[in-house]
């Protein structure tokens, strides 16, 4: 029997750059190609629902930043064919794929800002293909937060001049700009230091934030910022008050931020893959070790103070971060993430 779900927002959409990201050369496994991982996107189905588009990663050899048009009307055809659309990009503004530090000297963030420039061409491009409907372009400090800790007010400084560089590309070319917030990105490695560089580039029309359940979750136990912990050491996770009362603080400074969401589940652990930097663990929906009550944790990001839905996000992302190539080519792998996906639109989204 299929189960009748009634609300079409947030449209649901999984990641392709988990096929890439901690994997290639120099790491245990090799990369997952553009065709199978839009292939294991568009085969997944529950109740009859099935992912309604993919976030893209802006870096060979799924989709090279410098893509001519044919080459973007190739992508587009292709995503289309299997029944998907495009969302929200992933620029490459690190040093290893072409970018610079946002913090760095004057060549590395001009760097930095080109990344973003060519990132927010292709999103316009997709847009006016007609496959883009929605959608933000991604960025983080492209740093890491020991070199930021040499110079914390210095670095933040040079960070925000950066992102607000940035701004000015991308409001250019009529996109938005999203930081991730994740624990291995220095003057974003911490919640506090998140919202000092949000407030410090003041641009919210432009430049929001970008929530990964897995992610933030590492916010609340102050790995790489012990002074912003918000859960005690040994903390006792039966504790769902205590939980839940954390949780809602780190919420709370974050929402009014957020444009950009990822439902996640996350073990409490951090781990790092290939040439990626330890950050939070990315689990399967039903990991035994999962910390999070996915439906009821989303909430604090999908609904405002009053409980109302903020129906800002257009669109949820699944990120499957640095899982196994195994985990990956299996399909109830993405049966059951779409599944959490669903459970979550059906108890924070609506109908349009």
């Amino acid at each position: 029997m299929t189960t009748h779900h009634t609300h079409n927002y947030p449209k649901l959409h999984n990641a392709l750059w988990p096929g890439l990201v901690g994997k290639g050369p120099g790491a245990d496994e090799p990369a997952i190609d553009l065709d199978t991982m839009l292939s294991l996107t568009a085969a997944a189905g529950v109740d009859g629902v099935r992912f309604d588009g993919v976030d893209l990663f802006l870096f060979a050899p799924h989709t090279d930043i410098d893509s001519s048009d044919d080459d973007l009307r190739r992508l587009a055809d292709k995503i289309t064919s299997h029944g998907l659309v495009a969302g929200s990009l992933v620029a490459p503004v690190w040093p290893p794929t072409g970018g610079g530090s946002a913090m760095g000297d004057a060549a590395e963030r001009k760097k930095f800002c080109e990344q973003v420039r060519k990132a927010c061409r292709i999103a316009k491009q997709l847009r006016e293909l007609g496959v883009r409907p929605d959608g933000v372009v991604r960025i983080d400090s492209a740093c890491s937060p020991a070199d930021w800790s040499a110079d914390p007010a210095g670095n933040t400084k040079r960070i925000v001049e950066t992102f607000k560089e940035a701004c000015t590309i991308a409001e250019d070319a009529g996109e938005r700009l999203a930081a991730e917030g994740e624990i291995c990105w220095g003057g974003m490695h911490g919640w506090r230091k998140m919202v000092d560089v949000l407030e410090g580039v003041g641009r919210p029309q432009t430049l929001g934030f970008q929530a990964d359940m897995a992610h933030t979750l590492l916010y609340l136990l102050g790995y790489n910022a012990p002074e912003d912990r918000v859960l005690p050491t040994n903390f006792d996770w039966s504790d769902t008050a205590a939980f839940q009362a954390a949780y809602k603080k780190l919420t709370d400074a974050l929402r009014p931020w957020t444009i950009d969401f990822h439902v996640a589940q996350n073990d409490a652990t951090v781990k790092g893959g290939g040439s990626h930097d330890k950050t939070g663990r990315h689990c399967l929906p039903n990991d035994p070790n999962g910390k999070l009550n996915i439906t009821r944790e989303a909430g604090c990001w999908l609904r405002d103070d009053s409980g109302k839905p903020t129906r800002k996000i257009r669109h949820l992302c699944w990120d499957g971060c640095m899982f196994p190539n195994a985990v990956m080519h299996q399909p109830q792998t993405w049966n059951r993430i779409l599944a959490s996906m669903i459970a979550v639109r059906d108890a924070h989204g609506w109908q349009e």
